[in-house]
């Protein structure tokens, strides 16, 4: 093992679509989504220890975010992958929050996705991405696409997994001071009847081509209407967004946090000067954060 401190950056995602298909029988969703990672990230750092253990500094917890047994998912990542390294040993791992978590955008998922991929460098597991993509499926749905670092196209209940071309783009993302849990929205969408949304080729294609008008026109997510339903702050947000300019504004994910798309880097900073709790971000970000 490594005795060097190793840094990881830990990227928040937005959901640019997400299409709820059917429910299954083990009780998730399938479903098809486009998964941007964007330029607002946590700090991962992890050191050798005498134990294997989670420090969080940072933003303050929301409701939803840790697991039902109480740990945390960078933790829950770091004893999935001892599992399967036989170099593990101990580890003070030590997250800054910036992301909030429970809001939609995969704080949770991207601090156990950064932790496997330092954990992996600190202990000289050596082991290939399609095993540390097996480590990160046990860990959570949305971690697997985490863990890849781009764009993805994820399927499945977010176990099937393509990469997507997708231009880089200007985000405004609204928090609001409360999270939603994933079960919950899911729960919400069947109780309602709701079918799939419409074709995604029309988002993927104006991503691919770096047409933010045609993007703005395209987003959707399937989980939106049952979720404001019991979170009207959601749709008052969205409104604000689209009145003030947005080229197109959706909730990403589960919720609560809502996405407004902007023109361009002067337009996302005029639009999150005007709405509060709002904060500017690109995406896919560039290479080294």
């Amino acid at each position: 093992m490594t005795s060097k401190t190793i840094h990881r950056e830990a990227f928040a995602k937005i959901n640019v679509f997400l299409r709820v298909l059917s429910s299954r029988d083990d009780g998730y969703h399938d479903l098809e989504s486009l998964v941007l990672p964007i330029s607002w990230s946590d700090a991962v750092t992890v050191r050798p220890d005498e134990r294997l253990r989670v420090e969080v500094r940072g933003a303050p917890a929301m409701s939803g975010e840790t697991p039902a047994g109480g740990m945390n998912l960078a933790l829950v990542a770091a004893l999935g992958l001892a599992d399967v390294c036989s170099r593990a040993g101990g580890a003070l791992i030590e997250i800054e929050k910036r992301i909030p978590l429970a809001a939609g955008l995969g704080g949770g998922s991207a601090d156990a996705a950064a932790t496997i991929h330092a954990l992996n460098e600190l202990w000289g597991c050596r082991h290939d991405p399609a095993t540390l993509t097996q480590v990160a499926e046990r860990v959570g749905s949305d971690v697997p696409a985490m863990l890849l670092g781009g764009p993805v196209l994820m399927s499945g209940r977010g176990e099937f997994l393509a990469p997507a071309d997708v231009a880089t783009f200007w985000w405004v993302v609204v928090q609001h001071g409360f999270g939603v849990r994933s079960p919950d929205a899911y729960r919400w969408w069947d109780e309602a009847g709701a079918e799939p949304g419409p074709d995604p080729e029309p988002a993927l294609d104006a991503a691919a081509a770096g047409d933010a008008k045609g993007l703005g026109a395209a987003m959707f997510n399937d989980l939106e209407a049952a979720v404001t339903k019991r979170h009207p702050q959601i749709g008052t947000t969205k409104d604000e967004l689209l009145q003030r300019g947005a080229l197109g504004a959706v909730m990403t994910g589960s919720g609560s946090s809502v996405v407004g798309l902007a023109s361009d880097r002067a337009h996302a900073e005029e639009l999150a000067a005007a709405v509060p709790n709002a904060v500017v971000a690109s995406g896919p970000p560039s290479p080294g954060g």
